[in-house]
C-alpha cells in the first residue's frame, strides 16, 4: 500500500515541480536580437546564386557548401562576416555569413546559397542588385 501511495503522490506533485522550475530555466536566446544591428557599412551590389552543382563541395573557408544554409561568397570580406542582404524590389531580407570566395563573373559582388536566393526572390532572374549591409566582422586571430 505504501508503494502505491508514493507513486500517486509523485505523479500529483510533478506538475507543481514543473511550475516551480519553469521560471528559473531560461529559454535559449532568440535567433534575432530585439533591436536590429546597426550596419558598419552599407552599399549595393550585384548578386547571383549557386546551388545543387556545388552542394557538398568544399568552400574556400574549408566548410562544406550547404545550399540550404544562409551563406554567401564574397571576393574579399573575411570569412565569418555577417551581412544583411535586402532585395529593394521586394523588401525581402536575409542575414548571411561569408564562407566562400567568389563570384568570378563580371561585376557580381556576391554569390548566395540557393536558400538565400529563394528568400530574396532571385531564383528566376538569377541576378539582382541588392542592398548589402555589413553587420559584423569576425575578430582578428
Amino acid at each position: 500500500m505504501r508503494n502505491k501511495h508514493s507513486i500517486s503522490s509523485a505523479a500529483l506533485s510533478w506538475p507543481l515541480v514543473v511550475l516551480l522550475i519553469t521560471p528559473v530555466v531560461q529559454a535559449p536566446l532568440a535567433a534575432r536580437p530585439s533591436t536590429p544591428l546597426k550596419p558598419i557599412k552599407v552599399w549595393s551590389g550585384m548578386a547571383s546564386w549557386y546551388g545543387e552543382e556545388f552542394h557538398g563541395r568544399m568552400t574556400a573557408s574549408g566548410q562544406v557548401y550547404d545550399m540550404f544554409a544562409a551563406t554567401a561568397a564574397h571576393p574579399w570580406l573575411p570569412f565569418g562576416s555577417l551581412l544583411r542582404l535586402t532585395n529593394p524590389k521586394t523588401g525581402h531580407s536575409q542575414v548571411v555569413r561569408i564562407n566562400d570566395r567568389g563570384p568570378f563573373i563580371g561585376d557580381r559582388e556576391l554569390d548566395v546559397s540557393f536558400m538565400v536566393a529563394s528568400r530574396l526572390d532571385l531564383i528566376e532572374s538569377g541576378v539582382a542588385r541588392l542592398r548589402i549591409e555589413l553587420l559584423k566582422e569576425p575578430p582578428l586571430p
